[in-house]
């Protein structure tokens, strides 16, 4: 008896996995693997590094007398178009690494507190050099440091966006303002960047000395919303 039901269960359970049956496993199988990479797919395009270009504007006829601000030379020498949240304007307006002129002065985007204190030291000794060798150079950087183009300590010390007088005197005694100096007097003098490049690199180094209000202005100049800029800070070195 015991054996007659075991070989009843036995050719039961052998018609269970019938043809559609089994078919119906595989389309479930292949329906899984589908959506499964159709998941990977997105979760690749939702968390891959977003990355934007920080220098995609042609500054070779940038207009300087259309300069009123330091907020117009944002515009001017970045893509402010592309910006649409604060981690936007940061990836533009944030350098890393090293310039290529970096070494001969001893500076890095990476050390801003150190860079400072480097390039502060140097406005002197550097102002004698260039106006003796390279009266033209120093005629030029007069020009950019003394309009309002935003080569300034404006956000630490309040004398707005012009930071040399027309002799290219500094006018504030902070650490910040003959930093930008410097930095904008050497790349007049020993490289071939053009205005708006120098420009660019003082609004560069400006944003790491003074992140938030950098940040801040180059949203409002994108018209974007600056509330999630808090955490950032006001200042960096000392003034």
């Amino acid at each position: 008896m015991t054996r007659r039901k075991s070989k009843r269960r036995k050719s039961k359970n052998e018609h269970v996995l019938t043809k559609p049956i089994i078919s119906l496993i595989v389309f479930s199988v292949l329906v899984m693997l589908f959506n499964q990479m159709q998941i990977n797919d997105v979760s690749e395009k939702l968390f891959a590094p977003f990355s934007i270009s920080s220098g995609s504007v042609d500054l070779a006829d940038l207009d300087l007398s259309q300069l009123k601000s330091t907020g117009h030379t944002l515009a001017a020498v970045f893509p402010v178009e592309d910006i649409l949240s604060a981690d936007d304007a940061m990836a533009i307006f944030f350098p890393t690494g090293t310039p290529d002129y970096g070494e001969s002065l001893g500076v890095s985007y990476d050390d801003p507190v150190g860079s400072l204190s480097v390039l502060a030291k140097m406005l002197s000794g550097l102002q004698a050099e260039v106006q003796k060798s390279n009266p033209d150079a120093y005629d030029r950087y007069v020009n950019l440091a003394s309009n309002p183009y935003g080569v300034s300590c404006e956000f630490c010390c309040g004398i707005g966006p012009i930071g040399a007088d027309k002799n290219g005197n500094s006018k504030c005694g902070c650490q910040h303002n003959p930093a930008l100096l410097s930095l904008t007097l050497y790349l007049t003098a020993y490289t071939d960047y053009n205005d708006g490049e120098i420009l660019r690199e003082v609004m560069r180094w400006k944003t790491l000395f003074f992140p938030k209000n950098m940040i801040e202005l180059g949203m409002t100049v994108a018209g974007g919303d600056t509330s999630a800029l808090d955490n950032l800070p006001g200042m960096v070195g000392g003034c």
